[in-house]
């Protein structure tokens, strides 16, 4: 296949939906010779802030002299987002290559009896078998949904990455806060060291199975800690507290966001740990990782036609307070206009409890994916605030109708939500650049 017919070919792996378990995937790994044991892996879930610590752990191995491979999902824009080497994403006639065997793998799979694998097992495993032929060290590996029943899930890590657990994909783990936990603590192995901001009942459910498979754990808040502090230069730094090690001077931290204070915690006591067995991991590499990181949509400040803009990808009731939270630091006195697309199957009204001032504006549109609310329903919930809100049938209309609501309030335009929207808006935002 040439990449558009690699892309054909994963839209109809959509056919298949979202279906956990990890029979298939370790089939199709199995029947491409198990490259997801060629390297030492980084293993990383949590509700929100994955994403983040995923690209903060990769730029730090990039600093370091570290060859490293980076999956995450979903994508902006492209397939080819998803996957990169050594900080440059993967081309796409090698994504095309590469996704031409793992399809005749699965067409093997099928004939001798087995499921067919889903998309994104089959992506998985492109990203598997990448970074095993391109050779790298370590691959920093963001989980898709989940933990325990991921496609993921079939790697043995040298540790372990738990962001935070909220309450997000109830209806595929559990139902419950509890149940997401368990999902979430299924990527604890035996003797792996694990790494977590969870609190509550969460944490305890994670500690007690790190401690049924003899992992210690790190604990955000109790071993570590981090704060966020502006200095009057400009820029913004953080303090990290440690109990177990060492206390360094500030780090220099390139994203934005309050709540990256927590996440830039998890990858510096992660390095603390790793810094035993691998010495390339210094100080100086954090430093430069955390400087230099990028992670777009993620509380991204741009400037667009003279209006500044924030992008974040925070799509449920968490992501969405974290969202308020970063607004009121940065821009607190700001008037706002949102450019909102949510999904239908997220609790809409929370989120947008959560993020919304009695003052602010909505425009929506909806996102490009089947699971996609309708404009007209988010700008109802919306209304049914108090607030003045407008439904828009494409993203283009949208974008220039948010654009000029916030010129002629001279505002700040705020565009969130699905990761399926705010990855058009941007690319429309940064276009020509």
């Amino acid at each position: 296949m040439n990449y558009v017919e690699s892309l054909h070919y994963l839209e109809e792996l959509n056919t298949f939906g979202i279906r956990l378990g990890l029979a298939r995937m370790e089939e199709l790994c199995a029947r491409l010779g198990n490259p997801e044991c060629a390297y030492a892996v980084i293993h990383i879930a949590g509700t929100n802030g994955k994403g983040s610590v995923t690209q903060m752990m990769d730029a730090v191995f990039h600093a370091a002299g570290i060859r490293s491979g980076r999956y995450l999902s979903p994508h902006l824009i492209s397939y080819t987002e998803r996957m990169s080497v050594d900080g440059h994403d993967i081309p796409e006639e090698r994504f095309a290559e590469l996704l031409t065997r793992v399809r005749s793998a699965t067409d093997e799979m099928v004939a001798a009896g087995h499921e067919h694998p889903t998309q994104f097992e089959a992506l998985t495993a492109l990203a598997f078998l990448y970074f095993a032929e391109e050779q790298v060290e370590v691959a920093v590996i963001e989980t898709g949904l989940g933990g325990l029943l991921d496609s993921t899930n079939v790697v043995e890590p040298i540790l372990t990455i738990i962001t935070n657990v909220a309450m997000d994909h109830a209806d595929r783990c559990g139902g419950t806060l509890a149940g997401i936990a368990e999902h979430k603590a299924g990527i604890i192995k035996e003797g792996v060291p694990v790494i977590t901001a969870a609190t509550g009942e969460p944490l305890e459910i994670i500690e007690r199975r790190a401690e049924e498979l003899g992992a210690d754990v790190f604990v955000c808040g109790e071993d570590f800690s981090a704060q966020l502090f502006f200095p009057n230069g400009g820029g913004q730094r953080v303090v990290f507290h440690s109990v177990v090690c060492r206390e360094p001077e500030p780090f220099e931290l390139a994203l934005a966001g309050v709540y990256q204070a927590e996440n830039a915690a998890l990858v510096i006591m992660a390095a603390k740990l790793l810094e035993r067995e691998d010495a390339r991991v210094t100080e100086n590499a954090v430093r430069a990782g955390l400087r230099s990181v990028r992670h777009p949509a993620r509380f991204e400040i741009l400037s667009y036609e003279g209006v500044p803009v924030v992008v974040d990808g925070a799509h449920n009731p968490a992501g969405m307070k974290a969202l308020r939270a970063g607004l009121d630091r940065y821009f607190p006195d700001a008037p706002r206009v949102f450019l909102l697309g949510i999904l239908k199957d997220k609790d809409i009204d929370g989120m947008l409890a959560a993020l919304l001032r009695p003052s602010d504006q909505v425009v929506t549109v909806r996102p490009n994916s089947e699971r996609a609310a309708a404009a007209d329903v988010v700008a109802g919930i919306a209304a049914g605030l108090g607030l003045s809100t407008h439904a828009c049938n494409d993203a283009e209309t949208a974008l220039a109708e948010a654009v000029a609501r916030a010129r002629a309030g001279n505002a700040l335009l705020v565009a969130a939500g699905s990761l399926y929207l705010v990855g058009g808006i941007r690319a429309l935002l940064t276009a020509g650049r």
